[in-house]
């Protein structure tokens, strides 16, 4: 029977010479549990033990929407791209993608001053595709590159899909808008339904094999985007949840008799209107019969207890 095989050790001399070279070409080295180091990417299962970093680095300390789709993108796809993205840069959301061709570049090209992450396959400072170097340069001045593989890596089939999990850890949630049936954008959308991410997709003609896998996105459950506003909306919703129940806490712990701790008395009739299948917040809302932030709170503290489950989509369903 064969023993257990054995952990491939880096080499020092190796390590310190890709340090050296990250040095020489101006990057940084953030390793798994340093301070500055993304936590939402830390927070994932698969998350890199290195990241290689170039340009702005406190753009990993923002909220970032990921915008990914078809290299070969429609006209409208890219006009629609470019709208999204600078509206959400405007709202001082930071737009992370992967610098391909396409749907990516449109997105990175609008918000290269506003605040945008490039997650590269290859090392930081391989350019790719080489139409790109322009925007690269942009971005390494303005944004910020990213890459977990060594400098001077060229990227390689293999690779892209491990760049996909990052573009999505990074976020927190991803745009869709225009992919193939079988195609690394939706590789994408796995890797964040997997870290708990939640999954946007712009409709497209049935007709357009691009808009095939979006399409099917939205049939399983990917919230439909129209606008940047069906995006700012989803994400609204749970920083007022946060904000909402930080002040629940803060309450509770100033006086045990004030009205904060009553949605948790309030939790079973709650309940009652959840079930197994996954079920919208505004759906929630108005069978309740009571204000949004009152529900927001009490989903809150359920989900806290383990009590249900959030999907995707600002979706809730029992946890049984």
């Amino acid at each position: 029977m064969d023993g257990p095989k054995s952990a491939n050790i880096v080499d020092i001399n190796i390590a310190e010479r890709e340090l050296e070279q990250a040095h020489k070409l101006g990057a940084k080295c953030l390793f798994v549990g340093d301070k500055d180091y993304p936590q939402p990417l830390a927070a994932t299962s698969d998350a890199p033990p290195i990241l290689y970093v170039l340009g702005n680095i406190g753009l990993l300390k923002r909220q970032s929407i990921a915008i990914v789709g078809a290299r070969n993108a429609s006209a409208s796809g890219i006009k629609l791209t470019k709208k999204i993205a600078k509206e959400l840069g405007e709202q001082h959301i930071v737009v992370t993608s992967g610098l391909a061709r396409g749907i990516d570049t449109a997105a990175h090209s609008v918000t290269v001053n506003t605040g945008t992450i490039a997650c590269l396959a290859g090392g930081i400072n391989i350019i790719y595709p080489q139409e790109n170097t322009e925007l690269y340069n942009a971005i390494a001045k303005n944004g910020l590159i990213v890459s977990e593989m060594p400098p001077n890596i060229k990227p390689q089939a293999r690779h892209f899909p491990r760049r996909n999990r990052i573009i999505s850890g990074l976020s927190s949630g991803v745009l869709v808008v225009e992919a193939a049936a079988r195609s690394g954008s939706l590789i994408t959308a796995r890797f964040a339904a997997d870290q708990g991410r939640d999954i946007y997709a712009v409709p497209g003609s049935p007709l357009d094999p691009r808009s095939a896998g979006t399409n099917q996105l939205i049939k399983d459950g990917a919230v439909l985007v129209r606008s940047s506003d069906d995006i700012i909306q989803e994400l609204s919703v749970f920083t007022d949840s946060s904000m909402t129940r930080s002040t629940t806490v803060s309450s509770q712990e100033k006086s045990t008799n004030n009205a904060a701790i009553k949605p948790q008395e309030a939790l079973p009739e709650l309940m009652q209107l959840l079930s197994q299948h996954p079920t919208h917040i505004d759906e929630i809302v108005r069978l309740s019969g009571k204000s949004a932030n009152d529900v927001l709170t009490e989903l809150q503290l359920m989900e806290l207890e383990g009590k249900i489950i959030r999907h995707s989509g600002s979706q809730f369903s029992l946890n049984q």
